[in-house]
């Protein structure tokens, strides 16, 4: 059985994994008959989002305690994560991704990549294993790795994109753009889809893609 690594950034739109992204993908995994396993870092989140109000609070949250709630309590620290274990790894979208496994959302086009996030890709991508991620997350591939991606068709982002050495192609919410060559698989999700249902179509295409590509 194929087997992919799930990283997480928290649980919530706002602070952390968007939770319809991340089990949509855990669905679509194993609707194909492919294993997984998640991971997060183990780190303080950037900041907590109370998702009733939208304001910031006061609380101080780990991220992968709060990513073992989508995972349902079966997940392990990114430090643990080896690359020969897995045919694969795929990184949901939501704001955890830009603040937590990046700081896109606090530094824009000067944004880092947590060092963690950013090594593990890089041994997925020297182990030529496919890497595929949803809504901004490319934006962290972009930076780490380069290659054709997409987040959609959001103009600003797309130009920060291709600063970092990324080629951008705008997609819809049902389409996926695929790096042969770096085995990048992306897709816009709530980036641009309005509904669930436009979500789960993007990323059950986004995983197939991705089993596509392994060897």
């Amino acid at each position: 059985m194929k087997k992919i690594a799930v990283i997480l950034s928290g649980c919530g739109v706002y602070d952390g994994s968007e939770i319809h992204e991340a089990t949509l993908s855990l669905y679509a995994l194993s609707k194909n008959e492919v294993g997984y396993e998640c991971f997060a870092p183990d780190k303080e989140q950037f900041h907590v989002i109370n998702h009733y109000t939208g304001e910031v609070t006061n609380e101080k949250r780990n991220v992968l305690v709060e990513a073992a709630r989508i995972a349902r309590g079966k997940i392990k620290p990114l430090s643990e994560l080896n690359v020969k274990d897995f045919d694969g790894v795929l990184l949901p979208g939501g704001y955890g991704a830009a603040k937590n496994l990046s700081t896109y959302a606090i530094d824009g086009e000067n944004y880092k990549v947590d060092e963690l996030v950013a090594e593990k890709l890089k041994d997925f991508h020297a182990a030529k294993k496919p890497i595929a991620a949803l809504c901004i997350a490319p934006m962290i591939v972009a930076k780490v790795i380069g290659g054709i991606i997409t987040i959609g068709n959001d103009k600003n982002t797309a130009l920060i994109a291709e600063k970092q050495g990324a080629k951008h192609v705008n997609k819809n919410y049902d389409e996926v753009a695929i790096d042969e060559v770096n085995k990048i698989v992306t897709t816009p999700c709530y980036m641009l889809a309005d509904t669930i249902y436009k979500t789960a179509v993007g990323i059950e295409s986004a995983v197939e893609a991705m089993l596509g590509l392994i060897k």
